[in-house]
């Protein structure tokens, strides 16, 4: 019985809500339970890609702050045709949506919610992978920068939008080659 009251006892006391264990560092912000009202709802971070207008160039122009005063400087080892770079960057839509979304990573890993490891699987699970892909010899940068002796830019055409076929009622011709009911060819 006694054991049982404990047992009792210890569930209860896990299922009570921690306390805080520090103040807020956001507490002139509003956050609520510290003498403040409480703020709107902070907006959820959008793709880039998916903004436009003066909202696309203010997120471009903090991003570009982002890219030339950490990630190159820290990580933005030699130019060479294995890792070609763009010093135009900017107009390569991919390019930018890969950079926002390793930018967005690092902010979120980087706060101390994330812990202490928090940036350590920013670099393991995003930067890699990220910097990889826009800095292959075959990726989106390869026609660009190869040396830092020879500036270069250039966008390369992406594939054609998918060619759209209506579905052919029974009866009529299907398109690549299929006859109505009958195999592939």
């Amino acid at each position: 019985m006694e054991q049982s009251a404990q047992q009792a006892q210890q569930l209860d006391h896990l299922a009570t809500a921690p306390p805080p264990a520090r103040p807020s560092p956001f507490a002139a912000f509003g956050v609520p339970g510290l003498g403040a009202s409480a703020p709107a709802a902070l907006p959820e971070p959008r793709p880039i890609m998916e903004l436009e207008g003066e909202a696309y160039e203010d997120e471009l122009d903090a991003l570009g702050d982002w890219v030339d005063d950490f990630l190159l400087p820290v990580y933005g080892a030699e130019v060479t045709t294995a890792s070609p770079w763009c010093l135009r960057w900017q107009e390569h839509d991919d390019v930018v949506a890969w950079l926002h979304a390793l930018w967005l990573a690092y902010q979120q890993h980087k706060d101390p919610e994330a812990g202490l490891s928090g940036l350590f699987v920013w670099h393991r699970d995003f930067l890699t992978h990220a910097v990889a892909a826009i800095r292959a010899p075959g990726g989106p940068l390869s026609a660009c920068m190869t040396s830092p002796e020879r500036p270069a830019h250039r966008v390369l055409p992406g594939p054609p939008s998918s060619i759209r076929v209506e579905r052919a009622k029974p009866g009529e011709e299907r398109p690549c080659g299929r006859e109505a009911g009958g195999p592939v060819s």
